[in-house]
C-alpha cells in the first residue's frame, strides 16, 4: 500500500459564523444499486435515490453528487482510524460487484458555515439559490464558490457543510470572511 502523506489541516481562523470541522474519512462511490445494497450493511448510511441528497446515520453520511456517485463522509471515525479500517470492509463487501471505491481523504477538509446569515453570506459566491424552500435541509449538490469547486450540503436550517479541496482553503475562507463584512465586521 503507498503511504500517504502525513498533512496538516490548513488554518482557519474560528468566528461565530465559520469554523474548520474535524477530520474525516471521505470516500468517493460509483455503483449501481446491486453495489449500493452490498455496501450499505458496512457503511450503515442509507444512499438516497433522489438527486442531490443526503442521508445520514449516525456519524456517517451519503451524499448523492450524480447517478450512481456518492461522497461517503465518516464525520467522527474512531480515534486514529484512517480510512484504512473502513476501506477494506467495503471492498470485501463489494467483492465481484462492479464499483467504484476511491479514499479522498486527504484531499479535502471540511468547513461550517451557520448562524442566520450563513445563506446570504455562501449567496455571495455561489450561484445556487439557497433559499431554504429551494435548497433545503438535507439537499446537497458538487457546485462552486467563486472559482472553487465546493461540495455543499444543508445540514441544518441555518448550518451548511462545505467540503473543500485543501489547496482552496484559504481562498474559500478569504473570500467568504470578505462577504460576511457586513454582518460580521472585523474587530
Amino acid at each position: 500500500m503507498v503511504d500517504l502523506a502525513i498533512r496538516r489541516s490548513p488554518a482557519v481562523a474560528q468566528t461565530p459564523w465559520l469554523r474548520a470541522l474535524a477530520p474525516a474519512v471521505r470516500l468517493i462511490f460509483n455503483g449501481d444499486a446491486a453495489a449500493r445494497a452490498a455496501a450499505l450493511p458496512v457503511w450503515s448510511a442509507e444512499f438516497s435515490d433522489e438527486a442531490c441528497r443526503a442521508l445520514q446515520h449516525g456519524s456517517r453520511a451519503s451524499l448523492w453528487l450524480g447517478p450512481d456517485e456518492y461522497l461517503l463522509l465518516d464525520l467522527r471515525p474512531a480515534a486514529g482510524e484512517p480510512a484504512g479500517s473502513t476501506l477494506p470492509a467495503l471492498e470485501r463487501a463489494l467483492a465481484g460487484i462492479p464499483h467504484a471505491l476511491v479514499d479522498v481523504s486527504h484531499r479535502q477538509i471540511a468547513l461550517e458555515v451557520q448562524g442566520p446569515h450563513a445563506a446570504v453570506i455562501l449567496s455571495g459566491a455561489c450561484p445556487l439559490d439557497l433559499d431554504a424552500t429551494e435548497f433545503p435541509v438535507g439537499m446537497c449538490t458538487r457546485t462552486v464558490l467563486a472559482k472553487a469547486d465546493v461540495v455543499l450540503w444543508r445540514t441544518a436550517p441555518d448550518v451548511f457543510h462545505l467540503e473543500v479541496w485543501r489547496s482552496f482553503t484559504g481562498y474559500v475562507t478569504g473570500l467568504l470572511t470578505e462577504i460576511a463584512r457586513e454582518f460580521h465586521p472585523p474587530r
